[in-house]
C-alpha cells in the first residue's frame, strides 16, 4: 500500500486532466445559474480550496419582483412578514449548522466508540466498501482530486484506511480537528503543519505506520486510530487491514508518528 494515492492497482489520470474537467464544470455551472436565475454556492473543507466539482446551483429566488412597486400596503406588509420569517429561518439554520461544525463536540472516547461500531465490515467481492463510496461523493474528494489528479471514481478502487478514519470524523462531527483525506502522507503532513504531530501514543490519536521501521512522513503507508496503550503495545482500530475493519496490536517500531486531534474532554 504505497504510492502517492495509497492506491490498489489503479493508475490515476494526469493532474492536468482533472484541471481541464474542473474548468469545464465551472463554466457549465455558471451558465446554468444564469439561465435558471440561480446563484452558485460553494462548499469545501480542509484548506478551504473549492473546486468546480463542489459547486452546485441552488438558492432559487423566491419570485418577488425586484425594482417594482407594491399595489397596496397590505401586500407590502405580507411581503415584509414573509421576509422576516425567512430571516428567522436562516438564523435558526445558521445556528444549527454551527452546532454541527464544532470540532470539539466529541471526546476521544466518543470517537473510538464510533470507530468500533464498524468492526467486522469487509470489502465486497470487487474490493469496495461503504467508506470508499462515501468519500468519493464528498466535497473533500473534489479537493483531493484537484490536488492529486484522477477522478472521484478512482477512490472506489483505492486503499481505504484513511477514508475509514475520515468517515469516523464525519460521523462524530470532528472533521475539523481530525482532518479528512484519502492519502496518508498528506494527512500526516496536515497534522505536522498545525503543530499537532508527535511520537507519544495517546487514546484517540491518529497513528501512521511504516512496516519497515522508517520514520519519515514520506514513508507512511497505513493509518489507524489509537484505542489504548499498554506497555510497549499500541492498540488500534484500522480500516483496510485484512480487507476489513479490525483491531490490532502494533509495535512502536512500526509507527512513524501520531496526529493529535483536539477532542472535547
Amino acid at each position: 500500500m504505497t504510492g502517492r494515492h495509497h492506491r490498489k492497482n489503479v493508475s490515476l489520470t494526469a493532474k492536468i486532466a482533472g484541471g481541464l474537467l474542473a474548468g469545464t464544470t465551472l463554466a457549465s455551472t455558471f451558465a446554468v445559474a444564469a439561465n435558471a436565475n440561480t446563484l452558485p454556492e460553494t462548499s469545501g473543507s480542509g484548506k478551504g480550496t473549492v473546486s468546480a466539482a463542489s459547486l452546485h446551483t441552488g438558492l432559487v429566488l423566491d419570485g418577488l419582483t425586484t425594482g417594482g412597486t407594491f399595489e397596496n400596503t397590505d401586500a407590502a406588509e405580507r411581503t415584509e412578514q414573509s421576509s422576516e420569517s425567512r430571516d428567522e429561518s436562516a438564523e435558526k439554520s445558521e445556528k444549527s449548522d454551527t452546532g454541527k461544525k464544532v470540532g470539539k463536540s466529541a471526546s476521544a472516547d466518543d470517537f473510538i466508540k464510533k470507530a468500533k461500531t464498524q468492526l467486522g465490515i469487509r470489502e465486497d467481492g470487487s474490493g469496495k466498501t461503504k467508506f470508499q463510496e462515501w468519500y468519493s461523493k464528498t466535497a473533500r474528494a473534489a479537493e483531493t482530486v484537484e490536488r492529486d489528479g484522477g477522478s472521484r471514481n478512482s477512490y472506489l478502487r483505492a486503499a481505504w484506511c484513511n477514508m475509514f478514519v475520515s468517515w469516523v470524523a464525519e460521523e462524530t462531527g470532528t472533521k475539523d480537528t481530525v482532518g479528512q483525506d484519502a492519502w496518508t502522507i498528506a494527512h500526516a503532513k496536515w497534522f505536522k503543519k498545525q503543530d499537532r504531530w508527535g511520537t507519544t501514543p495517546k487514546k484517540g490519536a491518529i497513528v501512521f505506520f511504516n512496516w519497515q521501521g522508517k520514520k519519515s512522513l514520506d514513508s507512511i503507508v497505513h493509518v489507524g486510530i489509537v484505542t489504548d496503550v499498554k506497555g510497549g503495545t499500541v492498540k488500534t482500530i484500522e480500516g483496510n487491514t485484512g480487507n476489513a475493519v479490525l483491531e490490532r496490536d502494533r509495535k512502536a517500531s512500526q509507527i512513524v508518528g501520531y496526529g493529535y486531534p483536539e477532542f472535547a474532554r
